[in-house]
Order: C-alpha cells, then structure tokens, then sequence
C-alpha cells in the first residue's frame, strides 16, 4: 500500500469551508495546531502553527520537517519558523495585521500554551473555534470515505485471518498480536486518536470469556484487564479456552482514517444464551439502520436501542454491565475516533449525508462480552455499511 498524499482540491475545499465560517462569525482567522486538525487542513503533521485568515491564503509556518512539509502539502504559503514569537512578524509580512479576534482549538489546547498566546497576541481576544472544526470535518467527502472503506477493507482481511492462528491455550495478548501484526502488514498506520482528554486508546481490544466483564476507565462497553495497571484495558494474560467467546474490537487507522469494527469468535460452540445475545445485537443493529434517515437526531438511535434491549431482559447487561454501561450506541469515525456524531442521549446533532459513524450494540456478562460492531456512511437515501466482513460467530474447531 503506496503513501497518499492529499490532493490540492480536496484542501482547497476545506479551507475555503472554515473561512466562510470564519467570516459568519467575525472571526479575523484561527491558529491550528493540533495534529489531526492540522492534517485536515495542510495534508501534513509536521511540527507546525497553520494560520487561516478570514480572507487570504492561509500561512504554514513549520518547526520540523519544513522539507516534509513542503513535499506534502499543496498550501502555497509554507515556510519555517523557530518559536511562536515569530508568529505575528511573519504574519505581518504576509499583510496579516487585524488580529483582534482569533480562533483556537480550545477544548484541547493546554491552558499554559493558551498563556503564551496571550503573551505574544496581547491585543487579540481569543474564542474557541472547535465546534467550527468538528462541524465541517462531520461531513466527509467522497475521498474521505474511499480512505474508510480502505480502512475497513484491512481490517476485514485481519478478522477473516483469525482462524488461521486462534488456538486454545494461547495468551488473549499473543491473539491480539497476531491479529495486530496482520493489520500492521495491510497498512495499518497506528496511533488511534481520540480528542477526548485521556481517552488513550493503543489500537483496539481482544478479550476471551469471562475477562470481557473486566470494566476499564475507557468510554466503551468492553473493558478488558489489559497486560499492566498502566494500561488497563484490552486483552490480558488470561489463556483463551473452548466454548468461550473471544470478543475482537478494533479500529483500523489507514491513510489517516478510522474504520471501527467488532466481530466474535470460538473455539467450539458457544452457549445458547450467547449465541442469542450475538442475534439479539444484530436485530438491534437492523432496527437502528432502518430507523435512520438523513435528519435524524443522533439521540434517536440510542433511544431505540435501550427500549429494545430492555424489552429483551437486558437492561443490565447493555453497553455494559450493570455499573459500567456507557451511555451511548454509536460514534463519529475519521480522523479521529470520536467525532460528530455522537448517539448519545440528549445529542441533537442531525444525521446527515456525508457523515461517517460506527455503532456498535453490545452485551457483557459473567461469561463476557458479545455483539456487534460495523462503520457506516449516511447517504441520501440512509446508511450503508462500509464493512465487508460476514456479521456472524466465527466458529474454529
């Protein structure tokens, strides 16, 4: 799989989004830093300050690598810089001279970083300009969602490879390994991100049996003890036995892009209740796609879910067992893990074309964890699956 570079029209075109939305809020510019924003917007993750004026070409000014930089992104304006004291000459020099209000990304900047741009910009007044990021970002474009089918295409390829090296008695961490090294080999470029704060996130989760009730600190439905009190979450050094289930959930990060993916394993045969549980899941995933048109509040979803899962007898064990539910049915995918839209309770976001999400019913109990796990696009005629991989018990003799 060859490197993407991002081609200039698709830059252009988010550019051009933020700074309309730039002028409908009076804001003279922004200053991007983080990286996932900053690869939207450039096509690179170097080092760097990008400022967008509310009119202009936009300035990238680059710590470390400016010669990567240059080769990768098509801004016209790219050129080096050794501290964020430089920032307002260069900009100066660039006729950037009305600063007075000045967008940064604010649920994530650190308060000493926001000091110092007080400091150094002390006549300008600075407001959050996420929101403005996240809502242009929701709506991806058809290359975007090319890049997530690419995504989901690897990881199809490491799940359908799970019975070829699934054994009894092999560590839950030599699974998740294997099943790691085979993403890895397709593409996988790694580091999952997540712009919630300590959300860490290594690349996904294997749990076996009864260590799928295991809770963690992560926002998700299946925990996982995870190989030290460091990181405690995902597969553990518990051995994987007969007749259990094994619970394989993960992301698969490929040009940049989040595909989200969960499907079930055993060796042998599962129990009667599991399998129902596993059957149970996917009518709940049908009932949701078939509830979901283009507007539809992302509240809706989840709504939908608790009432069907509790009218099944599984108001303990849904998202979650009994203490340890979360309280959401699905999330945004792309760049980043958690983006709009959330399908949470009290989210109003409307659902809309071009909008990528993963939703994932699942239920945990003693004997751990089942459900299921597919990414989607909403389209204008409703959501279509962007995985390829059969939604059924992957049975290894």
């Amino acid at each position: 799989m060859e490197m993407k570079i991002t081609p200039k029209s698709e830059i252009e075109t988010r550019i051009t989004k933020l700074q309309q939305k730039l002028v409908e809020q009076d804001f003279d510019g922004t200053i991007i830093v983080l990286n996932s924003d900053m690869f939207y917007f450039t096509g690179t993750v170097q080092n760097s300050y990008l400022y967008v004026p509310a009119s202009g070409e936009p300035v990238l000014m680059i710590r470390k690598s400016l010669r990567r930089g240059k080769e990768e992104s098509p801004l016209k304006n790219i050129i080096p810089i050794k501290s964020l004291q430089e920032m307002p000459a260069i900009l100066n020099t660039f006729a950037y001279t009305s600063l007075n209000k000045i967008g940064l990304e604010l649920d994530v900047l650190p308060l000493n970083l926001y000091k110092k741009y007080q400091k150094v910009f002390p006549n300008t007044d600075f407001a959050d300009i996420s929101p403005m990021i996240k809502e242009i970002r929701a709506i991806k474009s058809p290359y975007e969602i090319e890049l997530l089918r690419d995504a989901l295409s690897v990881i199809n390829k490491a799940h359908l490879a799970v019975p070829s090296f699934l054994r009894e008695g092999m560590l839950e961490i030599e699974l998740a390994a294997l099943f790691e090294a085979e993403m890895r080999r397709h593409g996988y470029s790694g580091c999952c991100k997540m712009r919630a704060f300590n959300q860490d996130l290594f690349l996904g989760n294997t749990c076996t049996g009864s260590s799928g009730i295991v809770p963690s600190f992560f926002d998700g439905p299946v925990g996982g003890s995870g190989v030290a009190v460091t990181h405690p979450h995902g597969a553990g050094w518990k051995k994987v036995h007969r007749n259990e289930v094994v619970f394989i959930d993960y992301t698969c990060v490929v040009h940049g892009y989040t595909g989200d993916q969960t499907r079930i394993f055993s060796i042998g045969k599962l129990p009667p209740k599991m399998v129902k549980a596993f059957e149970d899941a996917l009518f709940i995933e049908s009932e949701i796609i078939k509830s979901i048109k283009p507007g539809t509040l992302a509240e809706e979803p989840y709504l939908l879910a608790v009432k069907l899962a509790e009218e099944m007898g599984y108001k303990d064990n849904f998202m979650g067992y009994k203490e340890d539910r979360v309280k959401f049915i699905g999330h945004g995918i792309g760049l980043e893990l958690d983006e709009l839209p959330i399908l949470a309770k009290g989210i109003k976001t409307p659902i809309m074309p071009g909008m990528t999400f993963a939703l994932e019913p699942k239920f945990v109990f003693p004997e751990g964890a089942i459900g299921t796990e597919n990414s989607f696009v909403m389209t204008e005629n409703g959501p279509e699956c962007l995985s390829v991989t059969p939604e059924v018990i992957f049975y290894v003799d």
